[in-house]
């Protein structure tokens, strides 16, 4: 058996840049409120027509792949977590090989929202780690400034949100010590509707519902989040998940060297960072400057990370994340 190993990253953010303020001229609030409960100072919005979360999954792959000394051709399956899909269907996956021009290798897509990436790694990890594949290319992408209620009715969601891409691309590593150590993958959907995207689909709300009744007070296109409870799970599951990695690879919290927790809300990180009693050097959030991008985030993280020369060779570096379904997750990698 081998090890997955990251041996490429990318990430792509649009150049529109959102702040605060900005969003205060279209609703009620203002830069001291979100900074408050966020962490927040501005994010990223797509320019209608220029991108989407498939063509920013390219251009953060096309990166990945180069960083990592490859040739496209050398990619034998492709992993794409996203909740904002271009089209209901098909996933993101085959227009990604379409526009890289891979050959016909699978393509899967990963539904699983703010987890996405950490499962998309798992999965990807299985594979290699059973010899199947060589090189996967695994993308987490995001556009959700198109859908979200840019009014003072939505700011407690829309304000958060961001769009963006992270891409690695990851590969067999003989030695067994390094690499990617463990994932653990947990949901619990009792709490599925605390934090969704009801309509429209094909459950309760149908596209027809919202057709024929035209409705501009229907909200059920817009996600909920019921923010306290959502924040409240959060900490708790971050936290056993986080140690549930490091037993399984008898290691303790004193050695990580680098946490990369999903960016959901500063305070989260926080919290875990304050419970951990981990250094500020030994956590990294960028959701000051990129908003919440769910299955972006960590991969957008990890790539800020690694160019900044925050991790070295042999460093223990965990990703956490926490989100909609409840799913949640952790990676324990030696890098």
């Amino acid at each position: 058996m081998y090890n997955a190993k990251v041996l490429g990253l990318g990430y792509f953010v649009p150049d529109n840049v959102v702040t605060n303020d900005d969003l205060s001229q279209v609703m009620d609030t203002n830069d001291e409120w979100i900074q408050e409960r966020t962490g927040i100072k501005e994010r990223r919005h797509v320019i209608k027509g220029e991108d989407t979360t498939a063509t920013m999954g390219v251009k953060a792959a096309k990166i990945a792949i180069e960083r990592a000394g490859i040739d496209k051709d050398d990619i034998d399956f492709i992993i794409f977590a996203t909740l904002s899909p271009d089209y209901y269907f098909p996933g993101p996956g085959v227009l990604v090989q379409r526009d890289l021009g891979i050959k016909t290798v699978g393509a899967l897509d990963i539904r699983n929202q703010c987890s996405g990436f950490i499962y998309a790694v798992s999965v990807a990890d299985q594979y290699i780690k059973s010899g199947m594949y060589k090189n996967i290319l695994v993308i987490g992408s995001e556009v959700h400034s198109t859908g979200l209620d840019m009014t003072t009715r939505g700011r407690g969601v829309s304000v958060i949100f961001g769009d963006g891409a992270g891409a690695a691309v990851l590969s067999r590593e003989e030695d067994r010590s390094k690499g990617i150590l463990s994932t653990h993958l947990h949901a619990e959907g009792q709490h599925a509707e605390e934090l969704s995207l009801i309509a429209p689909g094909m459950g309760k709300r149908w596209i027809t519902d919202i057709i024929d009744e035209d409705d501009p007070e229907d909200v059920s296109y817009y996600p909920h989040m019921n923010g306290q409870f959502v924040f409240k799970n959060a900490v708790v599951r971050f936290s056993e998940v986080i140690k549930e990695g490091l037993e399984a690879n008898n290691l303790k919290i004193g050695d990580i060297d680098m946490l990369i927790p999903h960016q959901a809300n500063l305070r989260i990180s926080q919290f875990i960072q304050k419970s951990f009693r981990l250094r500020d050097d030994q956590v990294f959030n960028n959701i000051m400057r990129y908003g919440n991008t769910t299955a972006a985030s960590i991969p957008i993280a990890l790539t800020e990370v690694w160019e900044q020369g925050k991790i070295k060779e042999g460093d223990l570096v965990v990703l956490a994340a926490f989100g909609s379904g409840f799913s949640w997750g952790s990676a324990i990698l030696r890098w």
